[in-house]
């Protein structure tokens, strides 16, 4: 790889950006594709670009052809990550869910009793309010944020954080009447409807779940359907 190549790998990985990394195997050209621009040895056919970029999304390195060519693209993708507000039941059962499906975790929650290393091992904790706590984190595109703690409180600060940037999914635990009235609240907190439409709530897909652990797994289903972009079955 050419050390302007590398260079921009680094940059984009420092800023938690997806790039990928396409050399044609019969000329050992290469060319960094970003989300909307690529540089490099030599421009990418535009018809070949949706084959990259369906590769970014679906975070699959490999072998492709376009036409009589052959390429390797080696996806570099920042890791993906759930931020959690409200370290209550269904935290401790969907954290170390998300843990095996690849995301760094962090649970939110400004109460200490709640958030403790004993009820969380091994998921890292942060006890600011969640408003501060996402301003530090700084959600992604590569970010999911669910809110779980059913107190306005702490769950409307999150979501209007979590609104303000490119997070690919935003979840929020509570009926339907709870919605409603969730919506009521962010509206006159400035989230207008396009917005507050990205709010998966009530969160997780319908697969009839009862326990802490079975709405954890709806709600990493429905994570995994957003990002993959799979069939709507539920909401």
């Amino acid at each position: 790889m050419k050390r302007r190549l590398f260079e921009a790998v680094r940059r984009a990985q420092a800023d938690k950006r997806p790039v990928a990394l396409v050399t044609d195997l019969g000329t050992g050209l290469q060319t960094l594709v970003h989300a909307d621009a690529q540089e490099g040895d030599v421009a990418l056919e535009e018809e070949f670009l949706p084959q990259v970029r369906e590769a970014m999304r679906l975070d699959r390195s490999g072998i492709v052809e376009f036409y009589d060519g052959r390429f390797f693209i080696t996806v570099l993708n920042p890791p993906l990550r759930l931020i959690l507000v409200g370290a209550v039941h269904i935290a401790q059962s969907l954290a170390p869910m998300a843990v095996l499906a690849g995301y760094d975790v962090t649970v939110v929650d400004p109460r200490r009793a709640f958030a403790s290393d004993a009820r969380f091992p091994d998921i890292a904790l942060n006890h600011d309010w969640p408003d501060e706590a996402l301003a530090a984190l700084k959600p992604d595109a590569r970010t999911a944020v669910v809110a779980l703690t059913h107190d306005p409180k702490l769950d409307d600060p999150a979501l209007v954080a979590a609104l303000a940037g490119p997070s690919f999914y935003v979840g929020a635990l509570g009926s339907r009447r709870t919605h409603a009235q969730r919506r009521e609240r962010l509206a006159a907190a400035g989230i207008d409807d396009s917005a507050f439409a990205r709010i998966h709530g009530p969160v997780g897909l319908d697969l009839g779940a009862v326990t802490p652990a079975e709405i954890a797994l709806s709600i990493l289903a429905q994570m995994v359907q957003v990002l993959r972009g799979g069939p709507k079955v539920g909401t």
